[in-house]
């Protein structure tokens, strides 16, 4: 992206492009009155265990075993004759 020159409206907006339009921006003000603007994710509350310890690194652990465990078509007559056998015990 080449530098632009923009001026601030009346109502203290700025267009920053249609590429962004509807994103999250995290704004910053640095030193010398520069400001930085950064693409964030906005995660819902519900689902912010997902990204806090332990669950985070239990939930890598189970994608990276699903990477290395492809998925298989189940033998529903075994699963089936298993569950009577253990039916009997």
């Amino acid at each position: 992206m080449h530098p632009a020159i923009k001026r601030v409206g009346q109502s203290g907006q700025i267009s920053i492009g249609r590429a962004l339009a509807g994103k999250l921006l995290r704004l910053e003000q640095l030193e010398g009155g520069r400001l930085l603007l950064t693409p964030v994710v906005d995660v819902p509350e519900s689902q912010i265990w997902t990204v806090s310890v332990p669950h985070k690194s239990r939930i890598e652990r189970g994608l990276a075993w699903a990477a290395a465990n492809p998925a298989k078509e189940t033998d529903v007559g075994a699963v089936v004759a298993k569950a009577k056998r253990h039916k009997k015990r």
